[in-house]
């Protein structure tokens, strides 16, 4: 199965879209390969307002943060996770405003082990799961949601109902309608993905504002195709590493699972990815790994 992807995201970077009278999303003018159009910063309430997600370190998403709160107060800055499209943005906008910040904690993976991890940023307050943020009229919920990035967190959103209807998780780069995310080792981990898919699945939550692109409305069938099409790759992983003569590396393994249709600047991410299934089908004794980051079937 398939997940059917929302690339129809019209926002302009720097303009404002209110998403419910106590949430407008921003987005910052960092368009990639994985970030889509950009990094979405989310403003959550009216008159002292919470910022998710400030982005990377961008002097025009700045100021289209501090023109969209202008007569109002920033009293808080959380952050999903510590990747530097991100994290990075909290320092100059704490700066400005003097906000408290709040977060899982810092980057977990050592800047020599991972990939585009933020190693300055630690929260004034660390948030476990469950634990809970409040402001006026509105509650979130840290959710810790570990695959994409070891210290990433969905947030619930309980709101009142004028200001935001019942049923809204901020996904960040957990759950994207534009595209999967990417599952990267070591700091992403496959197995941890899969786990928090499940969780936010079993949540049946009706409005999911991701990190990147569009919101998703319809999120349980949406989820259920993005587990299967996980499990289908697995499938596939683990078929490839059953037919190969010897051990191989997760590159060796990329044209024989994603087809010989896959661009060559996909090659790397697609590595990655297959790297992920591979320890994890390792972890479960469906696989061996060998020297050289080469792997047999178990």
């Amino acid at each position: 199965m398939n997940p059917v992807f929302r690339r129809d995201d019209p926002l302009p970077p720097g303009e404002v879209e209110w998403i419910a009278p106590g949430v407008r999303r921003v987005i910052c003018n960092n368009p990639g390969p994985f970030t889509f159009r950009g990094t979405n910063t989310y403003l959550i309430g009216r008159g002292e307002v919470a910022v998710l997600d400030p982005g990377p370190v961008d002097e025009a998403h700045l100021r289209a943060i501090l023109a969209a709160v202008r007569g109002e107060r920033v009293t808080r800055i959380l952050v999903s996770h510590t990747h530097r499209d991100h994290s990075p943005g909290v320092a100059p906008l704490k700066a400005a405003t003097g906000a408290t910040t709040l977060g899982f904690g810092p980057h977990m993976t050592p800047a020599s082990e991972g990939e585009g991890g933020d190693h300055d940023f630690s929260p004034d307050l660390r948030l476990a799961d469950g634990e809970v943020v409040e402001g006026d009229g509105w509650r979130l919920t840290a959710l810790h949601t570990p695959g994409h990035c070891a210290n990433h967190l969905c947030f619930a959103l309980e709101a009142d109902a004028a200001l935001a209807p019942p049923g809204v998780l901020f996904s960040a780069d957990h759950v994207m309608a534009w595209s999967t995310s990417v599952v990267s080792p070591p700091d992403g981990d496959m197995a941890d993905y899969m786990r928090s898919l499940d969780r936010v699945a079993a949540r049946g939550d009706r409005l999911l504002l991701p990190g990147h692109g569009p919101a998703q409305d319809d999120p349980g069938p949406y989820i259920r195709a993005l587990i299967a099409h996980r499990q289908e790759r697995e499938a596939a992983v683990l078929a490839a590493l059953r037919a190969s003569p010897g051990p191989v590396s997760a590159v060796e393994l990329v044209r024989a699972v994603y087809g010989p249709a896959l661009e060559e600047r996909l090659v790397p991410a697609a590595a990655r990815s297959l790297l992920a299934h591979l320890l994890k089908l390792a972890a479960e004794g469906l696989a061996v790994a060998s020297e050289g980051g080469r792997f047999r079937a178990g």
